[in-house]
């Protein structure tokens, strides 16, 4: 393996104004997104009290259903039921 002396890196002045200028675009950027989802995480907190509150009270597990698209089938009552499908 060959060996090398070490590059030198050297810090322009032009280098920090360029990263300053990148890192506030990203900090911006960052601040609108976590602004934004505030504001939607507030709509939808609204949203779900004006379901809780209304005239339509489904349980948890309905909504869950409901969101993805399971639709549970009602099991036949009793043990009598389930022996009276045998046939002999």
């Amino acid at each position: 393996m060959l060996r090398r002396k070490p590059t030198r890196l050297e810090l322009k002045l032009d280098d920090i104004e360029e990263f300053e200028s990148i890192r506030k675009d990203l900090e911006s950027r960052k601040k609108q997104r976590e602004d934004a989802e505030v504001v939607a995480a507030g709509e939808e907190a609204a949203a779900a009290a004006a379901i809780a509150l209304g005239a339509d009270h489904k349980s948890r597990e309905q909504i869950i259903n409901d969101r993805i698209g399971y639709k549970p089938q009602p099991k036949a009552g009793g043990r009598a039921a389930h022996f009276g499908t045998f046939e002999f």
